[in-house]
């Protein structure tokens, strides 16, 4: 086996000048160990470059590093006291119990109106406000502090009682858990009962009748009527009273029919009653010589005028002598009480003469007292509970209607 001939140059050292010019060969190591300097040294800033360590100083340990540092996101309560967040989680239990206490109360107060509108057979459902918080430890307990009632429209007779308002206190349940009320037991119950005048209008009058107050414990009727085709003005007065313990009645008196401003028609035979002149139509009357003369030519009128003969035969013949006569104020008012029914049949030709229509008059003495009175009379009972007491203490007319207090004791509802 041969070996193989390598042959090297080596320089010569007999010229020095040739030496210089060849350069001397460079370790590739050294160069990597230079760049391995910090080469980024010329990139960072005084403040971004580590602080040297001393000498000896020990190294720290490694820990991972922490992404979550600085971030905006981490939770806040996790800072909070313990009591602060005691408290916040107080808070939002107290809202759940107090929303599920305003629920069950709700429930409540909606399943007693539908209980109390079938067992009254009323139109509506009334209105139920339960007072008292918390209305759930009432309920355990069987006890409810307050309980307010509010019944609209209910009927009553012939009209229609605007609004009946209870309030009982102290009221005993009997029943177990809310869905299982079987009753209630009220000891004591106040309340008011409105009847107003816009329902009675509505109902009593059709529109053509309208009520007012008139004194204490009384009610004024006015209104129109059509009597043989004629228009006449009705007025009545109605006197409010309680009846017994848990009615109310009225006594219609004091009714009146004005034709026009001609006379006023009052039915009846008492005195005072039948068909009289206006004081505005008598005075009127008393200025014409002529009428006034077919007046005082009916015996039966100048001998309920208390007119003596002499005066009347100087009336008819001097003019002087008629307004004299006349003109007196006592004569004047002793023209307005003469009934003039009675001279309709005997003289028909005279009424006309003053203005009247015979056969008005006819219509009119046919309306009695009693149908009058119909019109405007009205009452209303309270109904009478299965147990317990419910009477009126007190009826009094008011400007918007006729008002009545209403007490109830040993009350037993829902059985």
């Amino acid at each position: 086996m041969r070996t193989p001939h390598i042959q090297t140059h080596q320089p010569s050292h007999s010229d020095g000048s040739a030496a210089e010019r060849v350069p001397s060969a460079r370790n590739p190591y050294e160069e990597l160990a230079s760049l391995a300097d910090d080469p980024l040294d010329e990139f960072l800033t005084e403040d971004d470059k580590p602080a040297p360590r001393s000498v000896g100083a020990e190294e720290d340990a490694w820990e991972p590093p922490n992404h979550r540092k600085g971030s905006r996101r981490r939770n806040r309560a996790t800072g909070l006291p313990v009591l602060v967040r005691l408290l916040a989680w107080a808070l939002v239990l107290s809202c759940v119990v107090v929303l599920a206490d305003r629920w069950a109360l709700l429930y409540a107060e909606r399943k007693a109106s539908d209980r109390l509108k079938d067992q009254l057979h009323l139109a509506a459902a009334p209105e139920v406000r339960i007072g008292g918080f918390p209305f759930l430890t009432q309920l355990a307990d069987r006890r409810l502090d307050s309980v307010q009632i509010t019944v609209p429209d209910i009927p009553a007779h012939r009209v229609t009682l605007t609004q009946v308002t209870a309030t009982a206190h102290d009221i005993r349940i009997d029943g177990d858990g809310l869905t299982a009320v079987r009753g209630a037991l009220v000891p004591q119950m106040h309340g008011q009962v409105l009847l107003s005048y816009a329902d009675m209008n509505r109902e009593l009058g059709a529109s053509q009748v309208s009520f007012t107050p008139h004194g204490p414990g009384r009610v004024q009727a006015l209104g129109d009527l059509r009597v043989a085709g004629r228009e006449v003005r009705v007025r009545a007065d109605a006197r409010v009273r309680r009846q017994g313990e848990r009615s109310v009645a009225t006594s219609v008196d004091g009714m009146r029919l004005d034709v026009g401003d001609l006379a006023t028609y009052r039915p009846g035979t008492g005195p005072g009653e039948g068909l009289h002149l206006t004081r505005a139509s008598a005075r009127r009357l008393t200025r014409e010589a002529e009428k006034m003369k077919a007046l005082l030519g009916v015996p039966e009128i100048v001998r309920r005028l208390g007119v003596p003969d002499s005066a009347v035969r100087a009336a008819l013949r001097d003019e002087d002598e008629l307004h004299r006569l006349t003109g007196a104020p006592r004569f004047l008012h002793d023209l307005t009480r003469v009934n003039l029914v009675d001279t309709a049949v005997a003289h028909p030709r005279l009424l006309e003469r003053l203005g009247i229509d015979v056969s008005l008059l006819t219509a009119l003495t046919k309306l009695t007292r009693p149908q009058i009175a119909d019109r405007f009379a009205f009452s209303f009972q309270l109904p009478k509970p299965p147990a317990g007491a419910l009477r009126l203490q007190r009826v009094t007319v008011g400007k918007d209607g006729i008002h009545a207090e209403v007490s109830g004791a040993g009350l037993l509802l829902g059985h």
